[in-house]
């Protein structure tokens, strides 16, 4: 049963009602950034802006996101959620704040290119990008996570497995929040839980999807890394709650990294709708999520 603080808040966004796919792009990004204004930093949270060029063209884009007591040796990269075309890092720097505090870690927080000005495979290829751009700034990847909501989830998945497949170092773990891990949108939970999510529909999904692909199959496992090979990648711990149309992407990828020898575990928040971790500043459910990400930490980095 969800806290009398999470149903207010779900009765509160079905009257307000989904942003709609069938929106302006803009309109939808500028209604994002406005329900997440009230997301403030605390007092003592430091953010530093990166713009760099790397070897051999491109640029790493993001901020640091650093918070009291940050060990030296830890980071984690943060990877946000937004069905590829929505968000960044002014929508995730007090989630990315909360988890730097509960893990002791740098966070840093990567502003990949969005589509449909940036489709496929434009966020893979900025997230490896950040990814060996760390390794190369001296960054341990035994003291590393990956951390993604959402999209940023899925992009986790597949960022873990074009590494592995290119016998780069691996971080110690990954936390995957409401992980969106199947672009065909498959998954029976965006019919049967569609009536109890708020937040997403497969409509809106479908509609980002089809931005961010451009044409290119929605099966590619860089894309939908639930098609992919999942062998070989490190711990994973994967939050989802119930009240969400992607409850089934979550449930089917922790069952397929478990078969894979993975060692996966699946949280599941009774009640709770889609990323409810951005929502800790209201609500215990996802003061108890963060909590479980700080004892994850503490297991997989010591």
């Amino acid at each position: 049963m969800p806290s009398t603080e999470l149903q207010m808040i779900i009765e509160m966004a079905r009257a307000i009602g989904g942003i709609s796919p069938d929106a302006p792009l803009e309109d939808q990004r500028s209604q994002y950034e406005l329900a997440v204004a009230g997301y403030a930093l605390g007092p003592d949270v430091e953010l530093d802006e990166v713009d760099q060029e790397i070897d051999g063209g491109g640029r790493v884009r993001g901020e640091w996101v650093l918070t009291p007591g940050v060990r030296p040796s830890r980071t984690v990269l943060y990877l946000h959620g937004g069905g590829y075309v929505i968000g960044g890092p002014t929508t995730h720097r007090e989630l990315a704040s909360r988890i730097g505090s509960k893990t002791s870690a740098a966070v840093f927080l990567l502003d990949y290119r969005l589509a449909p000005e940036n489709p496929f495979p434009a966020a893979i290829d900025d997230a490896v990008a950040g990814y060996r751009w760390l390794l190369d700034s001296g960054r341990d990847p035994g003291q590393m996570l990956v951390a993604g909501d959402s999209a940023g989830g899925g992009l986790g998945v597949a960022l873990l497995a074009a590494l592995r497949d290119a016998g780069v170092a691996l971080p110690a773990g990954a936390v995957l929040m409401s992980p969106w891990v199947d672009l065909t949108n498959s998954g029976s939970s965006q019919t049967t839980r569609s009536a109890e999510d708020p937040i997403v529909s497969r409509a809106s999904l479908d509609r980002m999807a089809e931005w961010y692909l451009a044409g290119h199959s929605s099966r590619d496992p860089l894309a939908s890394p639930l098609f992919g090979d999942l062998g070989g990648l490190p711990p994973l711990l994967v939050q989802v709650g119930t009240a969400e149309v992607l409850y089934d992407d979550a449930e089917r990828l922790v069952a397929k990294a478990l078969a894979a020898g993975v060692d996966a575990a699946q949280e599941t928040f009774d009640g709770c709708i889609h990323v409810f971790q951005q929502l800790a500043a209201m609500t215990p459910e996802a003061g108890e999520a963060l909590d479980s990400i700080g004892d994850f930490a503490r297991r997989i980095l010591g």
